[in-house]
């Protein structure tokens, strides 16, 4: 049997400041009681630090929230390090990009935060509770948008079939796992506006079905690029919803600039 840890999320403002949007990571560890001064002193250790496409951050914290703490909950240790490589930086080491290979196309620090989350036992956690996390998992999913690859994946880490994959408008979704989007907006539409939901979620999937899609080209688009296609997407949403629908959806106000892609991760690179 594959050892058991508590897997603890963690948040921390993005990188423009002021803006409504968390970068997320997990660990092994509490980084309220035990402070390590990088990944290699993480390593050295024997604790667990995935760094899912940001820099190295001693602890967390965002406005309402001091430690940032998103969660913990128990998973198998074995099942994290095998989806995404653990103690290694995303920008420069493939095997802890899990399936988000290319930053801000297939997701962003949330959806590759969610994919070692998988590893969790019960109901499994994800980033939910981080700003920004509305957008991300409109535009990008729960787990991202490499569906077959990420299936494929658990496939294989976890040795068995243990995922039905089938045909759904267009992108390949995988049964039993969570729609953060889709479950959060039913809470807040479901029954008030069930054909406002209905438009919605009919929207979430030609968005998703869109950012999918490679923008043709021989080098990825810039991230001002992704960044300004994303806010297009996020406004269709917005004129779709209305002011008041839209911010309990999304979690913040129409017209407020959204960044999800750090330009400074492609310098890393």
């Amino acid at each position: 049997m594959p050892s058991t840890v508590t897997l603890h999320a963690w948040a921390t403002p993005a990188f423009v400041g002021g803006s409504p949007v968390d970068h997320t990571w997990v660990t092994t560890y509490d980084n309220q009681q035990h402070h390590y001064a990088n990944a290699a002193a993480v390593a050295a250790a024997g604790k667990d630090y995935w760094f899912c496409w940001g820099s190295y951050h001693p602890t967390g914290g965002v406005p309402g929230n001091p430690t940032g703490t998103l969660g913990k909950q128990s998973g198998h240790l074995a099942l994290a390090r095998c989806l995404v490589q653990s103690n290694a930086d995303s920008a420069t080491v493939p095997a802890a990009q899990g399936t988000i290979l290319i930053y801000g196309i297939d997701g962003v620090c949330h959806q590759l935060a969610n994919q070692v989350l998988y590893a969790t036992t019960g109901t499994r956690l994800t980033v939910k509770k981080a700003r920004g996390y509305g957008a991300s998992s409109f535009l990008y999913g729960t787990y991202g948008l490499r569906h077959a690859a990420w299936a494929s994946k658990i496939q294989h880490c976890l040795g068995t079939s243990a995922l039905a994959a089938g045909g759904a408008g267009g992108v390949t979704k995988m049964q039993g796992l969570p729609d953060d989007f889709e479950e959060h907006a039913r809470s807040v539409l479901g029954d008030e506006e069930p054909e406002l939901l209905a438009k919605l979620l009919s929207l979430k999937g030609e968005v998703q079905n869109f950012t999918a899609q490679r923008i043709p080209g021989f080098a990825p688009p810039s991230p001002e690029t992704i960044n300004a296609r994303n806010q297009h997407l996020i406004d269709q949403a917005a004129l779709l919803l209305g002011p008041r629908h839209f911010e309990r959806v999304f979690g913040f106000p129409p017209g407020e600039k959204i960044n999800l892609v750090d330009p400074s991760v492609t310098s890393r690179k």
